[in-house]
């Protein structure tokens, strides 16, 4: 099996992943504080990436390497809390499709300086792919869009652009540590946060602490398969392919919740199907 393959398979996993664990946080947020969610699930995710390096024997990576994955949690806990911020003040539709193209557009610019050039069908798969996850995240509805409402998303677009870059800069042999001290990083900050605003954590009922310990382990699961497919093959192709998450979740919505899809929801699945022939070619 191909590389390119591989990626293609890692990183609609990856995308799987991060989907299904924000169909979670975000089913848990009805009944429980988002701050709640955030910490509880961090910790699992934590456990997880930390029980897999010590059980599959991963080697202590260099000081490099774990500087990479503390930078990943920094720029990751950042984007993630202009996302939350952005969407309590701003449209979500306007937060959500801009956050996960800005989160895209970035690895594509850095790894075409460090990779190269793509090919132009390959090309035009990234491009398809952007407008995907545009039109997947709730994007291209006609209510004009104020320069105002720019600035948070944006920002949270950078956040995770910078943590798909970062993860991609760990070696092949070193993924779980890297990853295990990014999550630490992002709990600390979270729970500063959370200090210094003087927020409570509430704790959950059994029901409700089962679905966010699945929206930590599939968090944690996405990282992994992100770092396995950027690993493989190219920055933009990881990046593109596993920001078709929003797939994952409006999908879930429709068949667990009964939601109804938009009908530029489903123009952007058919769009993601024709990205995925341009990039495997």
């Amino acid at each position: 099996m191909g590389s390119e393959v591989l990626v293609i398979i890692c990183g609609l996993a990856a995308a799987a992943s991060f989907g299904t664990g924000d169909f979670c946080g975000g089913f848990a947020t009805k009944r429980c504080s988002v701050y709640s969610i955030l910490v509880i699930s961090q910790i699992f995710g934590l456990a997880l990436l930390a029980l897999l390096a010590v059980v599959l024997y991963e080697p202590i990576p260099s000081c490099g390497n774990l500087l990479f994955g503390g930078l990943a949690g920094l720029f990751g806990t950042l984007g993630l809390a202009a996302l939350y911020i952005g969407l309590a003040r701003a449209r979500m539709g306007i937060v959500a499709p801009v956050s996960a193209v800005v989160g895209a557009v970035l690895p594509i610019i850095i790894g075409m300086f460090i990779e190269g050039m793509p090919t132009v069908v390959q090309f035009s798969g990234l491009l398809l792919g952007l407008c995907a996850i545009w039109y997947l995240a709730g994007g291209g509805r006609a209510a004009s869009v104020h320069p105002s409402e720019l600035g948070l998303p944006i920002l949270a677009g950078l956040g995770f652009g910078f943590f798909f870059v970062f993860i991609n800069q760990v070696s092949e042999n070193s993924v779980f540590w890297p990853l295990t001290v990014a999550r630490i990083v992002s709990i600390t900050m979270i729970l500063v946060f959370i200090t210094v605003r003087r927020y409570k954590i509430q704790v959950p009922r059994n029901s409700q602490l089962l679905i966010i310990v699945l929206a930590g382990i599939f968090d944690a699961a996405g990282n992994i398969l992100f770092a396995m497919a950027s690993g493989l093959g190219r920055l933009d192709m990881a990046a593109t392919l596993t920001s078709l998450y929003p797939a994952g979740t409006v999908l879930l919505a429709w068949f667990i919740l009964r939601e109804h899809l938009t009908p530029r929801q489903w123009f952007g699945v058919a769009i993601a199907l024709a990205a995925l022939i341009l990039i495997a070619s």
